[in-house]
């Protein structure tokens, strides 16, 4: 038997459900109130999900049809007394709030599963903060819940404890990780939906935020035209570089364009690395056309 308290952990909450619940009196689910740290079956109407959520999307609910025949895991709830203390203005009218498990409340109602195991954890809702926090560390790396998203929930718990650095002790995390992860609001829209699909990488993201907003979509384009085979590449350069004084022989071409690529990709920390690059491509005649060019640019 589970000592005095009930489940002490969330890895432990598996342990303690259905008929291993040790739960006093009898009578039907939806009259009776769950034990705080114990688990048992509620019928939905009485759960609802957290309004504040900071997942944009539950996203593809299809994995879990199973959970018609079988619930491995019981959802972690508040009542609502709790939660309402912390969130007066949320309007619930069910009798406790799925904190953590809310695709998995949203797929029972989908499927048609009429009750969850819930156990209740009235704790998380000593403050908004805490309850944020255990949304963020529950859904951090789990499918669905992109990095865009991420960066939000961080965002809000920064303005929660008043600053980085308690939103970074609250979550065990390194202070760099939360300012990685808050640059990313940063980014033009559409480079953040990029970022949401896995075409641009958090590394590449985090860089590009690092400059005006006006200017990240062009970088972007820029890198995904690099990105192109270097036959392509060859032929823009040679036509922007018309005049100016060719490589010593076509077998050298190619490698020199990568160091130029290499060097571009690079620029932010190393900028003298593509002025080399380029002398060394253009050849001394064409390095000053360019420089000629560039200073008409910048006037």
């Amino acid at each position: 038997m589970a000592p005095r308290g009930g489940v002490k952990s969330f890895a432990g909450l598996a342990e303690s459900v259905g008929d291993n619940s040790t739960v006093d009196g009898p009578g039907p689910a939806s009259l009776a109130t769950p034990r705080i740290g114990l688990s048992r079956s509620v019928p939905l109407k009485d759960l609802v999900g957290n309004p504040y959520n900071p997942r944009d999307s539950l996203g593809d609910l299809e994995e879990l049809r199973s959970i018609v025949d079988m619930q491995l895991q019981p959802v972690v709830a508040v009542t609502r007394a709790a939660f309402q203390q912390i969130h007066p203005e949320a309007e619930i009218t069910a009798r406790w709030v799925v904190i953590l498990g809310n695709r998995r409340l949203a797929a029972a109602q989908k499927f048609g599963r009429p009750d969850l195991e819930i156990v209740i954890k009235d704790e998380l809702a000593k403050d908004r903060g805490t309850l944020l926090t255990a949304v963020i560390a529950e859904n951090v790396d789990r499918q669905g819940f992109d990095v865009i998203e991420e960066a939000k929930a961080v965002e809000r718990l920064v303005a929660e404890f008043g600053s980085a650095d308690g939103a970074a002790e609250h979550l065990h995390k390194s202070k760099t990780w939360v300012s990685q992860r808050r640059a990313l609001l940063k980014l033009a829209p559409e480079i953040q939906e990029a970022t949401r699909r896995g075409d641009l990488a958090i590394r590449e993201a985090r860089s590009l935020a690092s400059v005006p907003v006006e200017q990240q979509v062009r970088r972007w384009n820029a890198a995904k035209d690099r990105s192109q085979p270097a036959g392509d590449g060859a032929a823009t350069s040679a036509e922007a570089g018309e005049g100016s004084a060719p490589p010593a022989g076509d077998h050298e071409a190619p490698q020199s364009l990568r160091a130029i690529t290499r060097a571009i990709r690079n620029f932010e920390v190393d900028s003298h690395a593509l002025a080399v690059a380029l002398h060394a491509h253009l050849g001394e005649a064409g390095a000053k056309v360019l420089v000629s060019q560039l200073k008409k640019l910048t006037r």
